[in-house]
């Protein structure tokens, strides 16, 4: 027997886009496509010119280069009139060059408006004036499990994928990051970078981030799609487009990378002349306290550290190597400062 997850995405993908000029998002509670547009359809020229490619060059050294690539590539929704366009932040970190591809196939110059580690998005915008009809911010807070989603990417309408939501929870990533109320579908689009997350009525509910094994916390275990919601940009979207960042002292970062293994945070990687990498933390190393409190996940970690004040704070990590446990002080920084830049924000 399917489970109820597989029965509703085969019967909802017999109707992911109404017919004619207008796409219907009402239709994701149906069965069937409505035969035409009525006062709850949406255009569809107007809605699929909101998602753009965007294409980033890393600079030439570029300390992301080995993880991320130098030539970067995924989608991006323009939320405003002036065409300013919302990402997910890793495709533009360290870029030396950033075009956007619209949805006639015109590439385009465009520049990096706004980066926020602590969200993972990003902003930019297109140099030359847009054609486009911005997608309006949604309130994500809503979305609850067993919602239908229209995930869309650069593809367009010929690579819009139906899913639906299957887990509102935090996330942690060992790139010293945590999300308190991420959004993961099922199931999986592949190209995630940036995708837009769509509601019914249209309105954009998150930015693509990953793609995962395993999105669920219960049985069925689904591969699928994380999502960062579109909540957590409203709060610092002024700030971002104003100054690049978002306002109040930066959060501390170690440039550490730690897997949970076992109740153990296990140490995977160090960036290479980072903080810790200048503290002698090495890969194989386990950490297990900071200070005086024990640590044993990467979300126990990260409260830890960055409870110890903003960046720039002296962060005192227990290590065990070997079978000897080691005291090492590591003086953080703004991870933003760790980049090479060329864009002056």
């Amino acid at each position: 027997m399917l489970p109820q997850h597989s029965r509703s995405w085969r019967r909802a993908s017999r109707w992911l886009l109404a017919a004619g000029s207008a796409i219907t998002l009402s239709a994701f509670a149906a069965d069937e496509p409505a035969a035409d547009s009525s006062t709850n359809g949406i255009d569809a020229e107007k809605f699929f010119s909101a998602i753009v490619k965007v294409r980033a060059h890393a600079l030439p050294d570029a300390r992301t280069t080995a993880i991320l690539g130098s030539e970067r590539e995924g989608t991006g929704t323009v939320i405003d009139q002036d065409g300013l366009i919302l990402t997910i932040g890793y495709l533009i970190i360290e870029a030396d060059e950033v075009n956007i591809v619209d949805d006639r196939g015109r590439s385009l110059p465009a520049k990096v408006v706004g980066y926020d580690h602590v969200s993972g998005l990003a902003l930019v915008r297109s140099i030359v004036p847009l054609e486009a009809s911005p997608l309006p911010l949604g309130d994500s807070a809503k979305l609850a499990e067993s919602d239908p989603v229209l995930i869309v990417n650069h593809g367009g309408r010929d690579d819009a994928t139906l899913a639906q939501v299957v887990s509102r929870r935090s996330f942690t990533g060992n790139w010293e990051y945590l999300l308190d109320n991420a959004i993961f579908t099922s199931p999986p689009t592949l190209n995630w970078s940036g995708a837009a997350l769509v509601g019914k009525d249209g309105s954009l509910l998150g930015v693509g981030s990953l793609i995962l094994r395993d999105v669920t916390e219960v049985e069925p275990h689904l591969p699928g799609n994380m999502f960062v919601p579109v909540d957590v940009l409203k709060p610092i979207l002024r700030d971002l487009v104003k100054t690049g960042q978002r306002a109040g002292p930066a959060q501390p970062w170690l440039g550490v990378s730690a897997d949970e293994m076992q109740g153990h945070l296990l140490v995977t990687r160090v960036s290479p002349e980072g903080p810790a990498d200048r503290a002698g933390v090495q890969t194989g190393d386990i950490i297990v306290g900071v200070g005086g409190d024990a640590v044993h996940s990467q979300a126990e970690f990260y409260r830890r550290v960055w409870g110890r004040g903003a960046a720039g704070s002296e962060i005192p990590l227990r290590i065990l190597r070997g079978d000897a446990v080691r005291e090492v002080k590591v003086r953080s920084i703004d991870r933003v400062k760790y980049f090479r830049q060329k864009t002056s924000y």
